[in-house]
């Protein structure tokens, strides 16, 4: 996934408040390549194991509590500078601090519920797409 994909995760703070459509269509109109893409919900262990990067910080168990009390939506996301891109188009964790615009701005609630997860690096995208998505699930 190397340069030109990354992850995203549509939270359940968003699919439960009916964003997903909204959420793509930007995605979409940014010029993104949903190369794969499903609905799930994370069980409390695979959001712990999916989010083991943060467990000694003091929000990892809200944190694990939260993406798995509901639907997700995952997908692999495709275009040049995607990881960048992405993370520029779903705006700052707070959405107080996100850029007017940005989806985090339009359709999160707080830092907590902020809508969206998106890979913070090449190395990431690719760990985080692999961990949702085999090899027969991503096409493009």
């Amino acid at each position: 996934m190397s340069g030109n994909r990354t992850f995203t995760m549509i939270k359940p703070d968003a699919v439960g408040a009916g964003h997903i459509g909204a959420i793509l269509n930007d995605i979409a109109a940014a010029g993104f390549k949903i190369v794969a893409m499903k609905m799930t919900q994370l069980t409390s262990a695979k959001a712990g194991e999916f989010y083991a990067v943060h467990k000694e910080r003091p929000f990892y168990g809200e944190l694990v509590e939260f993406m798995s009390s509901g639907p997700i939506v995952a997908a692999i996301l495709e275009k040049e500078n995607a990881v960048a891109d992405f993370r520029t188009l779903i705006g700052a964790t707070n959405p107080a601090d996100a850029a007017p615009g940005t989806i985090r701005a339009k359709y999160a609630k707080s830092v907590g519920e902020n809508a969206v997860h998106g890979s913070d690096s090449d190395d990431n995208a690719a760990i985080e797409g692999a961990f949702h998505f085999g090899g027969t699930e991503v096409f493009g």
